[in-house]
Protein backbone atom coordinates (compact mmCIF):
# COMPACT_ATOMS: atom_id res chain seq x y z
CA UNK A 1 0.00 0.00 0.00
CA UNK A 2 3.03 2.45 0.77
CA UNK A 3 3.98 2.08 -3.01
CA UNK A 4 0.07 3.37 -3.96
CA UNK A 5 0.29 6.39 -2.04
CA UNK A 6 3.47 6.99 -3.66
CA UNK A 7 2.25 6.82 -6.78
CA UNK A 8 -0.59 9.38 -5.73
CA UNK A 9 1.75 11.51 -4.46
CA UNK A 10 3.53 11.81 -7.49
CA UNK A 11 0.98 12.06 -10.20
CA UNK A 12 -0.21 15.03 -7.60
CA UNK A 13 2.93 16.74 -7.66
CA UNK A 14 3.30 15.47 -11.62
CA UNK A 15 0.45 17.83 -11.89
CA UNK A 16 1.67 20.71 -10.65
CA UNK A 17 5.12 20.32 -12.71
CA UNK A 18 2.83 19.99 -15.83
CA UNK A 19 1.39 23.82 -15.26
CA UNK A 20 5.24 24.77 -14.54
CA UNK A 21 7.12 23.58 -18.00
CA UNK A 22 3.86 23.81 -20.36
CA UNK A 23 4.71 27.93 -20.87
CA UNK A 24 8.27 26.87 -20.89
CA UNK A 25 8.01 24.64 -23.56
CA UNK A 26 5.54 26.87 -25.81
CA UNK A 27 8.18 29.66 -25.64
CA UNK A 28 11.26 27.20 -26.48
CA UNK A 29 9.49 25.00 -29.29
CA UNK A 30 7.40 28.34 -30.94
CA UNK A 31 10.26 31.21 -30.71
CA UNK A 32 13.26 29.02 -30.60
CA UNK A 33 13.87 31.03 -27.07
CA UNK A 34 15.77 29.26 -23.68
CA UNK A 35 13.45 31.61 -21.47
CA UNK A 36 15.70 32.06 -18.19
CA UNK A 37 12.72 34.68 -16.57
CA UNK A 38 10.70 31.40 -15.99
CA UNK A 39 11.25 30.65 -13.31
CA UNK A 40 11.53 34.17 -11.66
CA UNK A 41 7.86 34.72 -13.40
CA UNK A 42 6.67 31.66 -11.36
CA UNK A 43 7.82 33.33 -8.29
CA UNK A 44 6.49 36.32 -8.85
CA UNK A 45 2.74 34.41 -9.01
CA UNK A 46 3.70 32.88 -6.25
CA UNK A 47 4.06 36.67 -4.33
CA UNK A 48 0.97 37.86 -6.49
CA UNK A 49 -1.12 35.24 -4.26
CA UNK A 50 0.30 35.75 -1.12
CA UNK A 51 -0.35 39.69 -1.62
CA UNK A 52 -3.68 39.29 -2.83
CA UNK A 53 -4.35 36.46 0.09
CA UNK A 54 -3.32 38.50 3.00
CA UNK A 55 -4.44 42.27 2.16
CA UNK A 56 -7.44 41.46 -0.27
CA UNK A 57 -8.31 37.22 1.54
CA UNK A 58 -8.68 36.34 -1.90
CA UNK A 59 -7.91 32.44 -2.19
CA UNK A 60 -4.45 31.58 -4.29
CA UNK A 61 -6.80 29.72 -6.58
CA UNK A 62 -9.28 32.89 -7.50
CA UNK A 63 -5.95 34.59 -7.36
CA UNK A 64 -5.21 32.75 -10.01
CA UNK A 65 -6.48 34.86 -12.74
CA UNK A 66 -4.95 37.76 -11.28
CA UNK A 67 -1.05 36.56 -11.29
CA UNK A 68 -1.78 35.44 -14.76
CA UNK A 69 -3.04 38.29 -16.21
CA UNK A 70 -0.83 40.04 -14.88
CA UNK A 71 2.00 38.04 -16.10
CA UNK A 72 0.75 37.86 -19.20
CA UNK A 73 1.04 41.89 -19.52
CA UNK A 74 4.71 41.56 -18.25
CA UNK A 75 5.63 38.91 -20.55
CA UNK A 76 4.01 40.55 -23.40
CA UNK A 77 5.96 43.43 -22.62
CA UNK A 78 9.35 42.19 -22.46
CA UNK A 79 8.57 40.40 -25.76
CA UNK A 80 7.73 43.36 -27.30
CA UNK A 81 10.31 45.66 -25.87
CA UNK A 82 13.39 43.54 -25.71
CA UNK A 83 13.37 39.93 -26.71
CA UNK A 84 11.67 40.84 -30.54
CA UNK A 85 14.88 43.20 -31.22
CA UNK A 86 16.78 39.81 -31.21
CA UNK A 87 14.61 37.14 -31.95
CA UNK A 88 16.40 36.13 -35.25
CA UNK A 89 19.57 36.12 -33.60
CA UNK A 90 21.55 32.85 -32.55
CA UNK A 91 19.77 31.11 -29.36
CA UNK A 92 22.98 32.06 -27.34
CA UNK A 93 22.19 35.87 -27.31
CA UNK A 94 18.32 35.40 -26.68
CA UNK A 95 19.89 33.06 -23.81
CA UNK A 96 21.82 35.76 -22.80
CA UNK A 97 19.07 38.48 -22.94
CA UNK A 98 16.84 36.13 -20.66
CA UNK A 99 19.65 35.71 -18.18
CA UNK A 100 20.46 39.09 -17.33
CA UNK A 101 16.73 40.36 -17.66
CA UNK A 102 16.45 37.74 -14.76
CA UNK A 103 19.23 38.53 -12.68
CA UNK A 104 17.75 42.13 -12.91
CA UNK A 105 14.20 40.92 -11.70
CA UNK A 106 15.28 38.39 -9.48
CA UNK A 107 17.63 40.82 -7.66
CA UNK A 108 14.70 43.16 -7.33
CA UNK A 109 12.70 40.69 -5.82
CA UNK A 110 15.47 39.85 -3.58
CA UNK A 111 15.47 43.70 -2.37
CA UNK A 112 11.86 44.58 -2.62
CA UNK A 113 10.45 40.94 -0.79
CA UNK A 114 13.82 40.08 0.99
CA UNK A 115 15.10 36.19 0.51
CA UNK A 116 12.92 35.21 3.58
CA UNK A 117 10.36 32.26 3.13
CA UNK A 118 6.50 32.93 3.22
CA UNK A 119 4.01 30.88 3.23
CA UNK A 120 0.30 31.25 2.94
CA UNK A 121 -1.46 29.41 5.63
CA UNK A 122 -5.08 28.98 4.08
CA UNK A 123 -7.73 30.05 6.70
CA UNK A 124 -9.72 27.20 5.66
CA UNK A 125 -8.16 24.27 4.01
CA UNK A 126 -9.90 21.74 2.37
CA UNK A 127 -8.73 18.72 4.71
CA UNK A 128 -7.99 15.13 3.34
CA UNK A 129 -9.60 12.74 0.45
CA UNK A 130 -9.27 9.65 0.91
CA UNK A 131 -9.16 7.10 -1.25
CA UNK A 132 -9.35 3.37 0.18
CA UNK A 133 -6.29 3.20 1.73
CA UNK A 134 -4.65 6.22 0.32
CA UNK A 135 -5.03 10.05 1.72
CA UNK A 136 -4.09 13.48 0.17
CA UNK A 137 -4.12 16.51 1.27
CA UNK A 138 -7.38 18.28 -0.40
CA UNK A 139 -5.28 21.29 -1.31
CA UNK A 140 -2.91 20.00 -2.83
CA UNK A 141 -5.24 17.34 -4.76
CA UNK A 142 -7.65 20.80 -6.02
CA UNK A 143 -4.05 22.80 -7.22
CA UNK A 144 -3.38 19.81 -9.08
CA UNK A 145 -6.57 19.17 -10.69
CA UNK A 146 -6.41 23.49 -11.76
CA UNK A 147 -3.08 22.57 -13.18
CA UNK A 148 -4.32 20.07 -15.28
CA UNK A 149 -7.43 22.31 -16.42
CA UNK A 150 -5.19 25.02 -17.36
CA UNK A 151 -2.72 22.39 -19.29
CA UNK A 152 -5.81 21.59 -21.11
CA UNK A 153 -7.08 24.69 -21.72
CA UNK A 154 -4.19 25.56 -23.58
CA UNK A 155 -4.08 22.74 -25.79
CA UNK A 156 -7.25 23.98 -26.86
CA UNK A 157 -6.46 27.15 -27.30
CA UNK A 158 -3.39 25.67 -29.50
CA UNK A 159 -5.95 23.80 -31.47
CA UNK A 160 -8.85 25.07 -31.90
CA UNK A 161 -8.69 29.11 -31.88
CA UNK A 162 -7.40 31.39 -34.27
CA UNK A 163 -4.21 32.39 -32.83
CA UNK A 164 -3.68 28.98 -31.65
CA UNK A 165 -3.33 28.18 -35.00
CA UNK A 166 -1.04 30.75 -35.84
CA UNK A 167 1.14 30.51 -33.17
CA UNK A 168 1.41 26.72 -34.71
CA UNK A 169 1.85 28.16 -38.08
CA UNK A 170 4.53 30.00 -36.95
CA UNK A 171 6.40 27.19 -34.87
CA UNK A 172 6.15 25.36 -38.13
CA UNK A 173 7.57 27.99 -40.81
CA UNK A 174 7.62 31.35 -39.49
CA UNK A 175 8.48 32.79 -43.19
CA UNK A 176 5.80 30.60 -44.42
CA UNK A 177 3.38 32.09 -41.62
CA UNK A 178 4.27 35.55 -42.47
CA UNK A 179 3.75 34.98 -45.96
CA UNK A 180 0.19 33.81 -45.36
CA UNK A 181 -0.56 37.21 -43.70
CA UNK A 182 0.24 35.90 -40.20
CA UNK A 183 1.57 39.21 -37.86
CA UNK A 184 4.68 37.01 -36.57
CA UNK A 185 5.87 39.61 -34.18
CA UNK A 186 2.68 39.94 -32.60
CA UNK A 187 2.26 36.28 -32.79
CA UNK A 188 5.75 35.88 -30.89
CA UNK A 189 4.35 38.45 -28.30
CA UNK A 190 1.17 36.77 -27.37
CA UNK A 191 3.28 33.28 -27.11
CA UNK A 192 5.69 35.01 -25.05
CA UNK A 193 2.82 36.52 -22.74
CA UNK A 194 0.87 33.11 -22.77
CA UNK A 195 4.36 31.18 -21.53
CA UNK A 196 4.32 33.94 -18.56
CA UNK A 197 1.31 33.84 -17.89
CA UNK A 198 1.23 29.83 -17.62
CA UNK A 199 4.16 30.30 -15.40
CA UNK A 200 2.12 33.16 -12.81
CA UNK A 201 -0.90 30.98 -12.82
CA UNK A 202 1.39 27.80 -11.64
CA UNK A 203 3.22 30.17 -8.91
CA UNK A 204 -0.46 30.98 -7.46
CA UNK A 205 -0.89 27.05 -7.45
CA UNK A 206 2.26 26.27 -5.92
CA UNK A 207 1.94 29.28 -3.50
CA UNK A 208 -0.08 26.64 -0.93
CA UNK A 209 2.47 23.95 -1.89
CA UNK A 210 5.63 25.61 -1.82
CA UNK A 211 7.46 28.59 0.69
CA UNK A 212 7.39 31.74 -1.17
CA UNK A 213 11.15 33.40 -1.83
CA UNK A 214 12.75 34.73 -5.10
CA UNK A 215 15.55 31.91 -4.07
CA UNK A 216 13.33 29.27 -5.45
CA UNK A 217 13.33 30.60 -9.56
CA UNK A 218 15.88 28.05 -9.87
CA UNK A 219 14.79 25.19 -8.74
CA UNK A 220 11.31 25.98 -10.58
CA UNK A 221 13.25 26.96 -14.15
CA UNK A 222 15.55 23.01 -13.81
CA UNK A 223 12.47 21.35 -13.03
CA UNK A 224 10.61 22.88 -16.12
CA UNK A 225 13.80 22.30 -18.10
CA UNK A 226 13.44 18.56 -17.30
CA UNK A 227 9.95 18.15 -18.17
CA UNK A 228 9.96 20.41 -21.34
CA UNK A 229 13.17 17.98 -22.65
CA UNK A 230 11.21 15.13 -21.08
CA UNK A 231 7.72 15.54 -23.14
CA UNK A 232 9.25 17.19 -26.02
CA UNK A 233 9.81 20.90 -27.27
CA UNK A 234 6.13 22.64 -27.82
CA UNK A 235 3.89 19.82 -27.03
CA UNK A 236 1.23 20.76 -24.56
CA UNK A 237 0.45 16.70 -23.90
CA UNK A 238 4.17 16.31 -23.99
CA UNK A 239 4.64 18.52 -20.93
CA UNK A 240 2.00 17.13 -19.18
CA UNK A 241 3.07 13.65 -19.74
CA UNK A 242 6.76 14.55 -18.57
CA UNK A 243 5.49 16.54 -15.48
CA UNK A 244 3.24 13.03 -14.69
CA UNK A 245 6.69 10.85 -15.30
CA UNK A 246 9.29 13.47 -13.10
CA UNK A 247 6.80 13.98 -10.32
CA UNK A 248 6.23 10.31 -10.51
CA UNK A 249 10.31 9.64 -10.42
CA UNK A 250 11.13 12.20 -7.90
CA UNK A 251 8.48 10.16 -5.22
CA UNK A 252 9.43 7.22 -5.53
CA UNK A 253 13.06 8.30 -5.68
CA UNK A 254 12.91 10.50 -2.53
CA UNK A 255 11.26 7.36 -0.95
CA UNK A 256 14.05 5.01 -2.16
CA UNK A 257 16.99 7.13 -1.44
CA UNK A 258 16.19 10.06 0.49
CA UNK A 259 14.44 13.59 -0.79
CA UNK A 260 17.63 15.49 -0.76
CA UNK A 261 18.55 13.48 -3.71
CA UNK A 262 15.35 14.74 -5.49
CA UNK A 263 17.14 16.86 -7.97
CA UNK A 264 19.61 14.65 -8.44
CA UNK A 265 17.26 12.17 -9.94
CA UNK A 266 15.38 14.51 -11.78
CA UNK A 267 18.74 15.30 -13.78
CA UNK A 268 19.89 11.69 -14.17
CA UNK A 269 16.52 10.87 -15.61
CA UNK A 270 16.92 13.72 -17.84
CA UNK A 271 20.48 12.83 -19.20
CA UNK A 272 19.27 9.17 -19.75
CA UNK A 273 16.30 10.32 -21.95
CA UNK A 274 19.12 12.45 -23.83
CA UNK A 275 20.92 9.25 -25.15
CA UNK A 276 17.95 7.14 -25.38
CA UNK A 277 15.33 9.53 -27.10
CA UNK A 278 16.71 13.29 -27.96
CA UNK A 279 13.69 14.09 -28.79
CA UNK A 280 11.33 14.02 -26.08
CA UNK A 281 8.55 11.05 -25.79
CA UNK A 282 6.05 13.05 -27.73
CA UNK A 283 8.76 15.61 -29.55
CA UNK A 284 8.86 15.31 -33.13
CA UNK A 285 12.52 15.47 -35.03
CA UNK A 286 12.90 19.00 -36.68
CA UNK A 287 11.61 21.24 -34.54
CA UNK A 288 14.16 23.26 -32.79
Amino acid sequence: MIYAQILANGLVLGGLYACIAVGFSLVWGVLNVINILHGTFIVLGSYVALFAYNYGGIHPFVSVIIAGGALYVLGYAIQRSLVNRVITAPVLITLTLTFGLDLVLNNAMLVGFTADYRKINLAHPLGSFEIGPIFLPGDRVAAMALAVLLTLLLYWLLRDTRIGRAIVAVRMDRDAAALMGVDVARVNAVTFGIGALMAGAAGALLSIVYPISPLNSSLFLGKAFVVCVLGGLGSVPGALIGGLVLGIVESFGSFWFGPEHAVTISFALLLILLFVRPSGLLGKRGYE
